[in-house]
């Protein structure tokens, strides 16, 4: 589906004041969003079992005190969201961290880890300085179920607290991709554990690192946080740092970018965080191993720039997801940055069929 331009939301000042435009602005997309997500876990299809919506909301309630210990800012502006959108407190932890959550749920309640469970599933990758004219890249697809690509959002943020940044998200959710003007740029994979804890979302924890002038910094960030669930984060910063980070809430295993592109999928690599990786469909399987293979072999060789990575999430056999039975995965959209040089480029949709564009951290 042709999509028009990536919509950009401006918004400056404290936590509040962010929060609040994000609200306000998206409104009613929060709350069709987050009445879709509540659904989501009650019926079990990603829990393990059909829970009540009052349980759904009392563990997500659980989990915001671990959102205000993580970074409190970050939690005044959720909830500033949450109030401007008409939604609770409860109920923006669900919409704006759900793979996570959902990690959580299935911890709490101690279901049955279903083989349906339909991922977000992201393609990476961290391309080092030598290998692009002395300015590396890291790029990824946003894949997930296809009824999230309406929802599909910039964030062009100029916090009083942090650095400015463009961030990759959705209606009503804090940050999923992003880079700072401080040239950190950090990306996602989802994993799915058995590990899930009472604790703080993926997506938080993306924007507190984005908080950070270095990535050794952000990395830190990362390796601090008490994670709810799962997920692959992809770290590179404008002097050529980057790392890959396996994080289970039990275990995190990092792997530092040296002279070879770094890409990952969705499913774990390193023995220790396999161990807590949940079992997954051997389909959902093959799309993981065939993007991880496609990918490394799409940056064998030669110059990288934008435009190979353009044309990397474009790849029509296995990285740019289509929507199809029975888990209507797509690309919902795509992003590649270039910290060096403060170069931020977006997508909506299916990048095979929409334009990638430039964004600036100034508004227009």
């Amino acid at each position: 589906m042709k999509r028009p331009p990536i919509r950009v939301l401006d918004a400056a000042g404290s936590p509040s004041n962010i929060g609040h435009a994000h609200g306000r602005a998206h409104a009613e997309e929060i709350r069709k969003y987050t009445r879709e997500r509540v659904d989501l876990v009650a019926s079990g299809l990603w829990s393990g079992g059909p829970i009540g919506e009052s349980e759904v909301l009392a563990i997500a309630e659980s989990m915001l005190p671990a959102h205000e210990a993580f970074d409190a800012g970050l939690h005044e502006e959720m909830l500033a969201m949450a109030d401007a959108a008409g939604i609770t407190a409860a109920e923006a932890v669900v919409v704006g961290g759900f793979t996570d959550f959902v990690d959580t749920v299935r911890a709490v309640v101690g279901g049955d880890m279903p083989l349906s469970v339909v991922e977000d599933d992201c393609t990476a990758v961290i391309v080092p300085d030598s290998r692009a004219t002395g300015a590396g890249y890291f790029g990824q697809t946003w894949d997930m179920h296809d009824t999230a690509t309406d929802y599909v959002l910039l964030l062009r943020l100029r916090p009083d607290d942090a650095p400015a940044s463009i961030v990759f998200t959705t209606t009503g959710c804090v940050g999923q991709i992003g880079m700072n003007d401080q040239g950190v740029c950090v990306g996602i994979n989802n994993l799915v554990g058995l590990d899930g804890q009472i604790g703080v979302a993926w997506t938080s924890v993306v924007r507190g690192m984005l908080k950070s002038t270095t990535a050794d910094e952000a990395l830190q960030v990362l390796l601090d946080a008490q994670l709810a669930g799962a997920h692959n984060f992809l770290i590179f910063d404008k002097h050529g740092v980057g790392h890959n980070v396996e994080a289970m809430p039990s275990t995190r295993i990092v792997t530092t970018l040296d002279d070879t592109p770094i890409a990952h999928t969705n499913h774990t690599l390193a023995p220790e965080t396999t161990a807590v990786q949940a079992e997954k469909d051997p389909q959902m399987m093959a799309s993981s191993t065939a993007r991880l293979d496609t990918a490394n072999r799409l940056l064998t060789e030669g110059p990288i720039d934008e435009k190979r990575l353009f044309e990397l999430t474009r790849e029509p056999d296995a990285i740019c997801q289509i929507a199809t039975d029975p888990f209507h995965i797509e690309s919902s959209g795509a992003a590649v940055m270039r910290p060096a040089t403060g170069d931020f480029w977006a997508c909506w949709g299916l990048p095979a069929e929409n334009e990638y564009q430039h964004i600036s951290f100034a508004s227009a």
